[in-house]
């Protein structure tokens, strides 16, 4: 089978879906904005064939014109990916263009805006925030005054809290109105934690692995505020999140993919769906779900999207598994070989950040992970305090 990874050198552990796909007997071509000289050895004599392109984001004839000269050289394509949010769009339209079993461009309508996303949950029976496209200044004020303050404003289309703006009052709003902003989504603020539903679905859209996150604080704040930030796996998923997750997953269709749902958890227990990115979710977190429950995730992707099989066995989530984040200039407590040998607990990992991921997740990340909650969150608290 002929695989096209988009972009195989990033996010950095990504590289792994490129070894599983080898030894799992794939073909494995790449296409990415990075010179082969440039990436890691064994990376680069993973693929049978890479072509880089300088900036394929911003001219995707070029990355169509380079999946034509794959196809030339090696053959029919038989799957498409890039398991990152900044290619979906792309990745969509090269399979339809080629004729590769995945979503397609009328998929993202549900799944990458906003709106669509809202209809989604609310079929999968989950309640949402009240939430509307921005048209006019009279319509959004007229919104406001119906639901009430606070507001966030964000972008219909967007990754994270990217564009994210929370509005207090009538003031700020119209403020915010001047001009008028093109394809924003006005919505009512909802206050929760944020956790998720996060996994792999068949070619049937069943769930095969699921687990969840619980953050210590929402991405807008955290960018807006450079605030610490870490965020943990939970070994037992709330039965209701679990129902809805399952729920979620039927609604949007999702087949032969990773999934990562955001939902608002209130104070009386009750879910708000937020938001889904059909991919894995961000960061490091499909080692720390591998850390979790003792699977290798990467490889099972590779044995589904190749032959259609569930090689995941029956798993119990063994570990709670958080990253935490230190930012750069903060005068911390404990020093890097303290972390790594004398926080008691059953291990902790050190990957090297990207630069890119910084300003939400820290300039420095720790992958700590224990069965006791309660001795993780003491690790946690250690690793964060600052002298």
């Amino acid at each position: 089978m002929n695989v096209l990874l988009v972009s195989p050198h990033f996010p950095p552990n990504h590289k792994y879906f490129v070894f599983a796909l080898r030894d799992a007997g794939a073909n494995v071509f790449g296409v990415g904005e990075s010179p082969a000289w440039e990436m890691p050895d064994d990376l680069r004599a993973a693929m049978v064939d890479y072509i880089y392109i300088p900036d394929m984001f911003n001219k995707p004839d070029d990355l169509h014109r380079a999946a034509e000269a794959i196809v030339h050289r090696h053959g029919p394509l038989h799957r498409i990916e890039s398991h990152n949010e900044h290619w979906l769009e792309h990745d969509a339209r090269l399979r339809e263009a080629f004729g590769v079993y995945g979503q397609k461009p009328a998929d993202l309508l549900r799944n990458r805006r906003k709106l669509g996303m809202k209809d989604c949950f609310r079929d999968a029976g989950v309640p949402v925030a009240p939430a509307e496209l921005i048209v006019s200044r009279q319509q959004a004020i007229a919104f406001a005054n119906r639901v009430g303050f606070p507001l966030i404003l964000k972008p219909d289309v967007g990754v994270g809290a990217s564009g994210a703006t929370k509005v207090n009052d009538l003031k700020e709003l119209e403020a915010r109105l001047d001009p008028l902003p093109g394809d924003m989504v006005i919505e009512k603020f909802v206050k929760g934690r944020i956790v998720t539903y996060d996994g792999l679905a068949d070619r049937d859209g069943n769930v095969i692995f699921e687990s969840s996150l619980r953050y210590s604080a929402n991405i807008m704040e955290i960018v807006q505020q450079r605030l610490v930030f870490h965020y943990h796996t939970l070994r037992d998923i709330p039965e209701e999140l679990l129902q809805d997750g399952r729920r979620s997953v039927k609604a949007f269709g999702i087949r032969e993919r990773f999934f990562h749902f955001e939902f608002f958890e209130l104070d009386n227990g009750d879910y708000y769906g937020l938001e889904v990115n059909v991919r894995p979710p961000g960061g490091f977190t499909m080692d720390m779900m591998n850390y979790s429950a003792d699977v290798d995730l990467y490889t099972a992707w590779a044995r589904l999207a190749l032959y259609g099989e569930n090689i995941i066995p029956r798993y119990t989530r063994h570990n709670f598994v958080a990253h935490v984040g230190r930012r750069d200039g903060a005068h911390y407590t404990l020093k890097h070989d303290q972390i790594m040998h004398n926080l008691g607990i059953a291990f902790a990992h050190h990957p090297q950040m990207p630069r890119l991921w910084g300003p939400v997740m820290g300039e420095v990340v720790y992958l700590l992970g224990d069965p006791d909650l309660d001795k993780l969150k003491d690790a946690i608290s250690r690793v964060e305090a600052v002298s």
